[in-house]
């Protein structure tokens, strides 16, 4: 999701040299940023999820030593050496589920700098071309159609990656 943001990113940024028309430039800026922020709204999702998983994994946790616990006081070696099993699986689960919380939580972070370097980008852009400023914002679409939306980044995400693509076939061929 991220390197589909940035290569939408980065194509937009290519085009704008040389200068190309303005208004060519501006619609990639557009929907870069339009991107951007679904993909932020679908990492944040993400990372909603992660939380909820981590949580449950946490009480899962706690059972799973309480069991041991209760086993241990009534002497069921058996219970306990399950319990312990279920807590080493446990705690090695909520290890991973942190540190997979800790990256989406940086993804999203570094998503967002980037939207908001596009949106920047976008209106000095417009100011340069005295464009009114009312349509300077990049407002997400109040509601958004999640198939549409899919449809829209998967077809941007192969547009980016064809651009690439075609730059480093010219690369190639020393144009």
């Amino acid at each position: 999701m991220f390197e589909r943001l940035r290569a939408a990113v980065n194509a937009a940024l290519d085009a704008a040299t040389p200068p190309p028309d303005w208004r060519d430039l501006r619609g990639q800026l557009h929907r870069a940023a339009v991107e951007g922020r679904a993909a932020v709204l679908q990492i944040r999702d993400a990372v909603t999820r992660t939380e909820r998983e981590l949580v449950a994994e946490r009480k899962q946790l706690d059972d799973a030593r309480r069991r041991g616990t209760l086993a241990a006081d009534v002497g069921d070696t058996e219970t306990v050496e399950v319990a312990e099993r279920f807590v080493a699986r446990h705690v090695e689960r909520v290890a991973m589920l942190e540190q997979k919380l800790g990256a989406q939580q940086s993804e999203l972070g570094i998503t967002e700098r980037d939207v908001d370097e596009v949106v920047q980008r976008l209106r000095e852009l417009e100011l340069r071309a005295g464009v009114p400023s009312e349509g300077s914002r990049v407002q997400p679409p109040p509601e958004v159609d999640d198939s549409a939306l899919g449809a829209a980044l998967d077809r941007a995400g192969r547009e980016a990656e064809a651009e690439a693509r075609l730059r480093e076939l010219k690369n190639r061929m020393g144009r």
